[in-house]
C-alpha cells in the first residue's frame, strides 16, 4: 500500500527521502517559480494543492511579496509540518492552510493558478479525471495549471534508469530495489499520453510539457 502521509514518523522524514526519489527536485520548482513569475500579476492567488511539507510556500513567499496563497493537504501532519517550515519567513500569514482534498474544499475563490507538485501520481486512476477536472473548475479564465509527476514507465530499462538515479542520489541499493518492486503499491501510474487526454477532457484549453526527467513530467495547463 502506499505510504502513510498522515504518519507524524513519515512526514517528518519526507523532505530528505524526497530528494533522493526525484531527480532534479530543486530544479523543477525553480522551473515552476520562473514560470509562474512570467504568467501571474503581482497580486495573484495561488492554490496549492498536496501542500506537503511546504517546500512551494517557502520560495512563494520570497519571491511573491504580494501573492496569496491557499494550501490544502488532507494530512494534518503534512499541514502541521508545512506551517513550521514557513512560520519564520516573512508573509508567513499569506498562506490559508486548509484540511481538505480538491473535492472536500468548501471555497467559492477561484484562483489565478493552481499548483500540484507530485500529487497526482497518487491519485487513484479512476479519480484521476476528477482531480483534474476539480482544480480547472478552481481556476480563473485564463488561469494556469502546473502539475509534476510520476508516469508509467514501459520497459524494464525505464526501471533501471530510475532504481539507479535514485542510488547515486543516496538510497541503498535495496532501498532503489524495493522502490521498484513497490511501483504499482506506492503509485497510481498513467502514461503522459493518457494524462494529455484527461487534461483536455475535464476542460482545459492547452497544455504542453514544460519538463522531462526520465519518466518525471511536468505539465503546464491553461483554462
Amino acid at each position: 500500500m502506499a505510504k502513510n502521509f498522515h504518519s507524524e514518523v513519515i512526514v517528518a522524514g519526507y523532505d530528505d527521502h524526497i530528494r533522493k526519489l526525484i531527480p532534479g527536485y530543486e530544479l523543477v520548482h525553480q522551473q515552476i517559480d520562473a514560470i509562474l513569475t512570467a504568467e501571474l500579476p503581482e497580486t495573484a492567488h495561488i492554490l496549492v494543492v498536496g501542500c506537503g511539507t511546504g517546500y512551494e510556500l517557502t520560495y512563494l513567499l520570497v519571491h511573491h511579496p504580494q501573492w496569496q496563497i491557499t494550501a490544502i493537504d488532507p494530512s494534518r501532519a503534512m499541514l502541521e509540518q508545512a506551517q513550521n517550515m514557513i512560520r519564520s519567513i516573512a508573509g508567513a500569514e499569506r498562506v490559508q492552510f486548509i484540511q481538505a482534498d480538491t473535492q472536500s474544499l468548501e471555497s467559492p475563490q477561484l484562483f489565478d493558478a493552481a499548483l500540484a507538485i507530485l500529487v497526482a501520481h497518487f491519485i487513484p486512476k479512476p479519480a484521476k479525471a476528477d482531480f483534474f477536472q476539480d482544480i480547472c473548475q478552481r481556476l480563473k479564465p485564463g488561469g494556469v495549471f502546473l502539475s509534476y509527476d510520476l508516469m508509467q514507465p514501459e520497459t524494464f530499462a525505464e526501471h533501471q534508469v530510475l532504481q539507479h538515479v535514485a542510488v547515486q542520489q543516496g538510497l541503498t541499493a535495496s532501498q532503489s530495489e524495493k522502490m521498484i518492486a513497490r511501483l504499482d503499491d506506492d503509485f497510481e501510474l498513467v502514461s503522459a499520453e493518457q494524462t494529455k487526454d484527461l487534461l483536455t477532457k475535464v476542460g482545459f484549453k492547452s497544455y504542453k510539457v514544460y519538463c522531462q526527467i526520465m519518466n518525471y513530467y511536468g505539465f503546464f495547463a491553461r483554462k
